[in-house]
């Protein structure tokens, strides 16, 4: 059995954090068109535009939202929220590119919605996945590196019995479980912090659900993590 769970000492820093969670099974994440969903990035990336109307950047409320967050534990310099990493790109008027079919939905839901989207092979997971807060020292190599680049102690991490899943809460993660082409089970997330967008969390992730449904198939199951529910089971 394999488990997520948030930890008592991320709970200390993030109280009323939630993390929307889809454990899906039996996809197909082939390539079948490689340009299959660059029509889709792009109306995604318009639709991003209201959530940076501010032409002060760290100003605008998602992205001020996780640079405060950031502010709450230690951190790799200039580690950043997935989403204001994607919001920036939008912002320079930059597309984003394609990867694979179930990256290019996450990333235009978490685009459309303004929400932090990751997802990781749990066919690689060794033992449960926890979000917690590093001890330092844990194995992390993440794409495009070939040595291991370890949490620093006291930083937001997932990580299981391997080591780091994702450093710096969701900047980054690592190669071991990342999402390929012959991913066939996958765990999803979106995170809150403050309970402050809890209801777009819940959209967006009914609307990942069926995407991924509709367009790769398997099985999807939707869940919701906070301090009062810690713990989910991802597989038996």
């Amino acid at each position: 059995m394999k488990k997520i769970r948030m930890e008592p000492d991320y709970l200390e820093i993030f109280p009323e954090s939630k993390i929307g969670i889809l454990i899906c099974t039996g996809i197909d994440n082939h390539i079948k068109d490689e340009h299959q969903y660059e029509s889709y990035l792009r109306d995604c990336e318009k639709l991003a535009l209201k959530h940076i109307e501010n032409p002060e950047f760290t100003q605008n409320p998602i992205v001020r939202t996780w640079r405060d967050a950031f502010y709450k534990f230690k951190t790799k310099k200039g580690a950043r929220c997935s989403i204001e990493a994607l919001l920036k790109r939008v912002a320079k008027g930059n597309q984003i590119g394609t990867i694979n079919p179930l990256v290019d939905i996450y990333n235009g839901v978490s685009l459309k919605y303004g929400v932090p989207i990751g997802g990781e092979n749990f066919d690689k997971f060794e033992g449960d996945m926890r979000l917690t807060v590093a001890e330092g020292g844990e194995e992390f190599v993440t794409y495009g590196s070939d040595k291991s680049e370890p949490p620093y102690p006291g930083e937001v991490v997932y990580k299981d019995d391997a080591g780091a899943i994702c450093r710096c809460f969701n900047w980054r993660e690592s190669v071991r479980t990342m999402l390929e082409e012959d991913t066939t089970n996958a765990f999803m997330i979106i995170e809150t912090v403050a309970g402050e967008r809890d209801d777009v969390m819940d959209e967006a992730l009914d609307e990942l659900k069926t995407m991924i449904e509709t367009e790769l198939g398997g099985t999807v199951t939707k869940h919701i993590a906070s301090a009062e529910n810690p713990e989910v089971i991802i597989c038996k």
